[in-house]
């Protein structure tokens, strides 16, 4: 009877853990420029203030085990492709990263967000513990990465997600700060550029060169 008490408990943290999760993601779409407070999560999540405070110390934590719960889906995803039987392509990876990173509104001005908060307001332990974990996901796709193509050396896969991972919020950043200083008569900005088109020519040029044409092995 306890641990099956201890088991609901248990299960119930997770799924207040989530609803928690899921307020917070609802807030930042509606407004992605700002970042809520706990007060506004909570009221989001229909629950007290000081029960948000139970799982997360502040917002910076709070937005971090969002975005980190994002990040996890992307990886997930690959790493159960890359674990299969069934051949990978570029193709596939780049589906998965328009799919998990760049359609769903809040996932890069999070990921910038989230940048700037480990370099200033997260507690260092928390931003080592995050890096961890993110180290782990990236050295598992890596790997995966470099038993489906074999012109990747060892080591490869995992660099050669960085760089996209570096492409994708760099070229994110860019149309941003483009749109936001338009020129001024209407003439077009010669840095004026279409994000997803732009971002999907160069991560399958990255991706093609390194290795190779995107044949699996």
């Amino acid at each position: 009877m306890v641990i099956r008490q201890r088991a609901i408990q248990a299960e119930d943290k997770q799924v207040r853990h989530g609803a928690i999760l899921d307020a917070a993601e609802r807030l930042l779409a509606r407004s992605p420029e700002r970042v809520a407070s706990v007060s506004e999560v909570a009221d989001e999540a229909g629950l007290a203030k000081g029960t948000v405070y139970l799982y997360f110390p502040g917002k910076e934590e709070l937005l971090l085990a969002l975005h980190e719960r994002n990040v996890d889906g992307f990886f997930r995803e690959l790493i159960a492709r890359l674990d299969g039987a069934a051949p990978v392509t570029v193709e596939h990876v780049l589906e998965l990263t328009h799919a998990h990173m760049v359609a769903p509104p809040t996932f890069l001005p999070l990921a910038a967000r989230c940048f700037g908060m480990m370099a200033q307001s997260l507690p260092s332990e928390i931003a080592l513990e995050f890096k961890q974990r993110m180290a782990e996901r990236l050295q598992r796709a890596g790997a995966g990465l470099e038993r489906h193509f074999p012109a990747l050396a060892p080591g490869e896969g995992l660099r050669l997600l960085r760089h996209s991972y570096a492409l994708i919020l760099g070229l994110w950043q860019m149309s941003g700060a483009t749109a936001a200083c338009p020129i001024a008569g209407g003439v077009a900005a010669p840095l004026a550029f279409s994000y997803p088109e732009d971002l999907d020519r160069a991560l399958l040029a990255l991706w093609r060169g390194v290795v190779g044409a995107g044949r699996p092995a």
